[in-house]
């Protein structure tokens, strides 16, 4: 028995055991008394915020940020009940420590060879999360030890076995039970299952392993154990246990979309103010499409980063009709960086902008079929240097209609045509649009050297899919408030900034982009789907774009260096940006029919001579149709080729006046639902060398 003793003697909780049995009778100091709650009450009414995305489905929840206290009397009795089975079964007949327990603990101590943890009552479990370190020292248990028989002292079971459910930690930062329940199950603690009540009982035990989002078959194991202890103690019935066993583990899912996510909290909060997670009981519909957003998130993602892992880019797609921002992926990783570069980066658009300069144009009476040349041109900018616009590659394309030279990027032929509409016109159309440039009076527009967000961009581009209207992005539709039963709606206004005709012809122009322009390796896909669109790359490859519409979608992406730096030769909007749009707009276009642009009837189409940009006449030897915004079409016919008119011209009508026509198109578009409409390296792109810069709900 002697040598059996002796190994004892040399046991940490032998020690620790015949140590405490000393103290019993010994007199404690007496720690100040403290008010049992120690945070704010959890309000009795309290509901997190809860975003769905536009088809009702659940996309995260917002819980209250700060720490609440929930009374004993709001704690389930089961989750009492359940918590003391298998953590403490003689909470309520010892004196904050459990000699059984202890000696227990050391058998398992013996046989281990080493210091066990078992022999915590939750007295002890509550001292140790409240007020020291885990650390496993004969010290550390003894302090334990002493400060849990105080607080028997001083408080009640039902206190200290609040004081505990309020303390202990549940995983994933989760701290007390108002933490734990909103977390992992969206509810009150009092709104607890009892089997979501067993299972959180038997967290505390490894937090990390035994939470809901832990392994599962793991985590209903030790759930089952928490059922079996209660029923071995006679807290339910074997039927119940059973019953309760048979339950799969659950937990609400944990927020998704984080780059969308983030930009509503803001939202939330400049609608609300700060409190407004606190408050809780909001349920909003986002504008989002889930399903979208996924895509975008992992479309942008894996193309980025299989170019190089050290780039960025964003992903942005709108609604042509409403102004609802569908999706926004403002980075690959939002981990990494939760800077959300869909919405706020501001980087020049390069070419991206001259379909804005031609549609201005149009607005002007200029037409697609005009015929512009390349010929060198230069100018003297205000610090007296000379500026001369270079096309990308330094080729020339000669004598081209304005279709050809949007559709190739022709820099030297934008540059004229901003200069022929004035740089101020073209400066106030664009802010009509939502585009501010700041150097009204600089022809280096032409070529983007203005900064813009990839969502203004997108915007702008809105009016080109859905017949002239300007849209407010808009990234909440409605919020649903819990408390006082009110729907909050957020507008989508309409305003004509084009007529429809501009809208409907420029269109047409950069339909041509994907066929045989700058973006023409998305040839197969237009040949699909009715789709527009433009490639913008800036100086020394520094941004990669691409702006594409359909009648339904306008979607843009963006590539590059945070810190702008050049991405290399071939880094273009064509090789970089556009796969990735096609492979978004693949999977968006799937579960939608193809649509084609509507054909205003102001627009009319011609048969016209190419070499011309005439009215073909029988001896033309080659002949493509060309649409006119009636009133604009040339009266004369092919000069080159004499011969016999193909096709009758309309009537000879005056020029219809544009602000006549926009208020036509806002009579017709200002009520009711928005309109249903709305390869090889070529030259690629229009980089020009250092032009000048001045630089599910309730229904409501």
């Amino acid at each position: 028995m002697a040598p059996f003793i002796g190994t004892l003697m040399k046991k940490p909780v032998f020690r620790f055991c015949l140590t405490t049995c000393l103290v019993l009778g010994t007199v404690l100091p007496v720690l100040a008394r403290e008010t049992i709650a120690t945070r704010p009450i959890l309000p009795a009414d309290y509901s997190s915020i809860r975003i769905f995305d536009r088809e009702g489905r659940f996309v995260a929840r917002i819980p209250a940020e700060r720490r609440y206290w929930v009374p004993i009397n709001r704690i389930p009795q089961f989750l009492q009940n359940a918590a003391v089975a298998i953590e403490d079964a003689r909470f309520f007949e010892h004196g904050g420590i459990d000699l059984k327990g202890i000696t227990r603990a050391l058998v398992k101590d013996v046989m281990q060879g080493e210091m066990a943890e078992g022999g915590s009552t939750i007295t002890q479990q509550l001292i140790k999360n409240k007020h020291l370190s885990g650390e496993k020292t004969i010290d550390r248990k003894l302090r334990e030890a002493r400060l849990a028989m105080e607080y028997e002292r001083k408080y009640t079971k039902k206190q200290i076995l609040e004081m505990y459910f309020n303390e202990i930690y549940y995983g994933n930062g989760a701290w007390g039970i108002a933490q734990a329940a909103l977390l992992y199950y969206d509810k009150r603690p009092d709104q607890l299952t009892d089997d979501e009540c067993a299972l959180l009982a038997g967290v505390s035990k490894a937090p990390n392993r035994y939470n809901p989002r832990g392994n599962t078959t793991k985590v209903k194991a030790r759930r089952n154990l928490v059922l079996s202890r209660m029923a071995e103690l006679g807290m339910i019935t074997q039927k119940r246990k059973q019953a309760l066993a048979a339950r799969p583990v659950t937990s609400v899912k944990s927020g998704q979309s984080s780059y969308y996510l983030a930009h509503l909290r803001n939202k939330l909060v400049q609608q609300y103010g700060e409190k407004v997670f606190e408050r809780g009981g909001l349920q909003v519909i986002a504008a989002m499409d889930l399903l979208l957003q996924k895509s975008a998130e992992q479309t942008l993602s894996e193309q980025v980063r299989a170019i190089s892992p050290d780039l960025q880019g964003a992903l942005l797609c709108l609604d042509p009709g409403t102004g609802d921002i569908l999706a926004a992926a403002g980075g690959v990783d939002f981990k990494q960086s939760a800077y959300n570069r869909a919405l706020f980066a501001k980087r020049q658009p390069g070419s991206a902008i001259k379909p804005l300069i031609y549609a201005a144009a149009l607005e002007k009476s200029h037409t697609a079929a005009e015929l512009w040349n390349d010929d060198p041109v230069s100018y003297r900018r205000s610090d007296d240097k000379i500026w001369q616009p270079q096309n990308y590659g330094h080729e020339r394309q000669g004598q081209v209609s304005l279709r050809e030279a949007l559709a190739h990027s022709n820099n030297i032929i934008a540059v004229k045509l901003l200069e022929a509409i004035s740089a101020p016109y073209f400066a106030d159309f664009a802010g009509n649009l939502g585009i501010s440039l700041r150097s009204r009076n600089d022809l280096s527009m032409a070529l983007g050297t203005g900064e813009v967000t990839l969502n203004e961009l997108v915007a702008a581009y809105a009016p080109l899919a859905n017949g002239g209207l300007k849209v407010q992005p808009r990234t909440i539709i409605k919020i649903y408030d819990r408390r006082s039963k009110t729907w909050t709606r957020t507008p989508a206004p309409r305003t004509p900034v084009m007529s429809g005709a501009t809208a409907f012809i420029t269109t047409q122009m950069l339909r041509d982009v994907l066929t045989h322009g700058t973006a023409k390796n998305l040839k197969k896909f237009a040949e699909h789907y009715p789709a527009a669109g433009k490639t913008g790359t800036t100086s020394d490859y520094r941004d990669a774009w691409f702006i594409g519409y359909t009648p339904k979608l306008v979607t843009g992406v963006w590539v590059g260096y945070d810190k702008p730096r050049p991405g290399g030769r071939g880094f273009t909007g064509g090789a970089v940006s556009a796969p990735i749009w096609e492979r978004f707009m693949r999977s968006a276009l799937a579960r939608h029919p193809a649509a084609s642009f509507k054909q205003p009837e102001s627009v009319i189409s011609l048969a016209i001579d190419p070499t011309t940009g005439m009215p073909a006449t029988t001896a033309c030897p080659v002949t493509r149709n060309e649409f006119f915004s009636i009133g604009s079409e040339p009266r004369e016919y092919c000069t080159a080729h004499a011969g016999d008119p193909l096709q009758e011209l309309p009537p000879s009508l005056e020029l219809p006046d544009i602000e006549s026509l926009l208020i036509q198109g806002d009579e017709q578009n200002s009520v009711g639902e928005p309109p249903e409409t709305v390869g090889d390296e070529v030259p690629d792109e229009d980089t020009d060398p250092q032009p000048p810069t001045d630089n599910p709900a309730p229904s409501p």
